[in-house]
């Protein structure tokens, strides 16, 4: 009989690896994309601007 409630328990519960928690390689991906759309929504127009001017004085 404590085979079959072990058994039990375990479909019951859910393995320690399978209990919905994000990879750690997940966020960072998350945080990185996040952080390249901020900086790229604060600093996008000056850096737009630097680089045209660059290619315009390289260009002639």
């Amino acid at each position: 009989m404590p085979t079959l409630l072990i058994w039990i328990e375990r479909r019951l519960r859910p393995a320690r690896d399978e209990d919905g928690d994000v990879p750690g390689w997940v966020m960072i991906t998350v945080m990185s994309a996040g952080i390249v759309a901020a900086l790229t929504a604060i600093a996008g127009p000056e850096l737009s601007r630097i680089l045209s001017q660059a290619l315009a004085s390289v260009g002639g």
